[in-house]
């Protein structure tokens, strides 16, 4: 990984970690003093989001350190390690948050000073808004799955801040109306429209980063790219190439290729193997990952 995106990193998870703090603080102390569950939970979120930015700093401080005799293929796996815990834990507090919202129905719904969340929730929709915008936009320009895990991070806390002021508009009107003792459970319904539609976001995290750990297939996109830079290195070669294995871990892209030797050509093997590992390299250096290649030798 180079230097700017390592600089890039540091930078973001910072600021991310600096804005976390903030919404999560705010979020409790309001949530706690007019009583809602989805600004409680909302703050909660944001103190986990804190602690696993944390997380994800010291990782990707630790995934730069070369090899040793500890990691002597690297840290790389890192990366989908932190990522997969930070969608575990994601997903645990959403799926706690179903079980409260579903708890809250059935003893009465919540009642909530409206007017005190809805001015909170704006400032929580413009701050969260502007957060997952400018991580977004800076992990357009080098991608890096630390950073697109803090954009997740950030989507679902923007869109779980448009849910919650909206919900409190919704109980205010309804105060208005001849449905106002009904308005008690707006709170605890919009918690559950927003458990089912963001429980999504972690689990499609904890798969991902688990696909990368297990040294799974990677994208499809991927795996045609490599196929068709092994296919050019066979055009290239007087020897069979076929394709081993690929597999995308963090920032890393492993591919393994075999070659199936000619008994009549031994001695130009050696060239053969440079030269397909620099076909290889050539027509994967557009990929936004670091490529591991190892060329074997079949027998």
């Amino acid at each position: 990984m180079c230097a700017q995106t390592n600089y890039k990193e540091n930078r973001v998870l910072t600021l991310s970690a600096l804005l976390a703090s903030m919404f999560a603080g705010g979020g409790l102390v309001v949530g706690l003093l007019v009583g809602s569950l989805v600004i409680m939970f909302d703050g909660v979120y944001s103190l986990v989001s804190l602690l696993l930015t944390l997380l994800s700093l010291t990782a990707a401080r630790y995934i730069r350190k070369p090899s040793d005799n500890q990691f002597t293929f690297g840290r790389a796996l890192f990366q989908p390690a932190v990522i997969a815990i930070k969608g575990a834990v994601i997903l645990l507090i959403v799926a706690y948050s179903l079980y409260s919202a579903i708890g809250s129905l059935f003893t009465g719904g919540r009642e909530v000073d409206a007017s005190i969340a809805t001015a909170f929730g704006a400032i929580n929709v413009l701050g969260c808004g502007l957060a997952w915008w400018y991580m977004a936009s800076l992990n357009k320009k080098r991608s890096s799955g630390l950073i697109d895990a803090e954009v997740k991070q950030w989507q679902m806390d923007t869109l779980l801040s448009v849910a919650v002021t909206a919900s409190f508009v919704v109980a205010w009107l309804m105060t208005l109306t001849p449905a106002a003792k009904y308005a008690v459970y707006a709170d605890p319904l919009m918690m559950l429209a927003m458990s089912f539609y963001f429980i999504k976001v972690p689990l499609d995290m904890l798969r991902s980063a688990l696909r990368e750990i297990f040294l799974m297939a990677p994208s499809k996109e991927i795996c045609h790219s490599v196929d068709q830079s092994v296919v050019a290195a066979g055009k290239e070669s007087d020897q069979e190439i076929e394709l081993a294995g690929v597999a995308k871990v963090g920032q890393e892209l492993w591919i393994d290729v075999d070659i199936l030797p000619d008994n009549n050509c031994e001695e130009i093997l050696i060239e053969d193997i440079e030269q397909t590992r620099q076909t290889i390299e050539k027509r994967l250096s557009k990929l936004p990952l670091k490529l591991q290649i190892t060329v074997n030798i079949a027998t």
